[in-house]
């Protein structure tokens, strides 16, 4: 049996959790900063990292308390080493390695974007590399193969905004507020999805998204509604849901196109975007239609959580991949190997 505390601090949420064995879960604390950034339309990454510095003891001790242990019933500490906002990463890296220190236990390295699609892993027990995994978040929309041990490979993401920024951004241009993601959501079940049509650039090879020119279309036909006269709820509900309908048609033709190019029968989902219930329900459809398994975590670990980082540093010190106290923070990271001193 091994405990681990699983440490999250790369956006604008403080997430702790411990995770016994890689996939049991004692207790998954998350503390957001949304209501601070939600007059901003988007995070304010000082406001950020002030936060963790408030909040991150007082998520350890509810973590703690949760699942019914104590600092000495650790066994490794993990901790987001990036991708995310410098100044919040080095927040929770700083507490990590104290902890890690004054405890003398190991010290673990995660990716942000791996443990996303590792809480699929912790969802169902039986899902186990190679599979394909697509995030979708507010800062990353990628698709991968993931092999045993770890291993990824990339196989396209967005050359320019992130499903999950478009959200924002059309709900801002809608007037919704910020997070957009779940506004959207909700305001597409009021609206046809199919009164607008808008421009889907899917590409006949490769799997790279974009994104840009959708919220631009979108952005240009509200302004000419506005200008026409008032703009109403219904119009509104009607832009979302062809919105929405239309992104997640660009995030099913590249994920489909990459299940079938790869020849794998398993799909694993992640990131904040894999809450939405339009995108679940499609992927679902096809994934029945075309007999290969879907996996999308429960809402609560689609968020960035400290679940997913305490599940997948089980696996890296399994496969004996501990890090240095050395280990500096990494902005970019993206599914490759972590670096181990600064």
């Amino acid at each position: 049996m091994v405990r681990i505390l699983g440490i999250e601090t790369s956006c604008d949420e403080t997430a702790i959790a411990v995770v016994e064995d890689g996939k049991r879960i004692l207790s998954n604390v998350v503390a957001s900063s949304q209501e601070f950034h939600s007059p901003y339309g988007g995070v304010i990454p000082d406001i950020a990292a002030r936060v963790h510095v408030e909040v991150i003891w007082q998520v350890l001790e509810e973590a703690l308390q949760q699942a019914g242990c104590g600092l000495s019933e650790l066994d490794a500490i993990g901790v987001t080493q990036g991708p995310g906002l410098p100044g919040a990463l080095l927040i929770g890296l700083a507490f990590a390695k104290g902890l890690a220190l004054a405890l003398e236990r190991p010290l673990v390295g995660v990716d942000h974007l791996a443990a996303h699609l590792y809480a699929g892993e912790m969802t169902q027990p039986s899902v186990a590399p190679p599979y394909v995994g697509l995030v979708v978040s507010g800062g990353h929309t990628l698709l991968c193969v993931v092999h045993p041990d770890q291993r990824f490979e990339l196989l396209g993401e967005t050359k320019d905004d992130a499903v999950g920024e478009a959200f924002d951004k059309v709900a801002k241009c809608l007037g919704l507020g910020y997070p957009g993601g779940p506004a959207i959501d909700r305001l597409s079940d009021e609206g046809n999805r199919a009164a607008i049509s808008l421009p889907r650039p899917i590409g006949k090879d490769g799997f790279d998204f974009s994104f840009s020119g959708l919220k631009t279309a979108v952005y240009h036909h509200v302004e000419q509604a506005r200008r026409a006269g008032p703009f109403e709820r219904a119009q509104a509900a009607d832009v979302a849901a062809s919105f929405q309908e239309t992104a997640i048609e660009l995030l099913m033709t590249k994920t489909l196109r990459a299940c079938q190019r790869t020849g794998l029968k398993r799909l694993v989902v992640g990131g904040g975007v894999a809450a939405n219930r339009r995108l679940r329900a499609r992927l679902a459809e096809e994934g029945q239609a075309r007999k290969f398994e879907v996996v999308f975590p429960p809402p609560t670990l689609c968020v960035d959580n400290g679940a997913m980082v305490a599940g997948l540093a089980f696996e890296r010190l399994r496969l004996g991949r501990q890090s240095s106290l050395a280990m500096n923070i990494d902005p970019r990271l993206h599914l490759q190997e972590p670096a181990t001193a600064a």
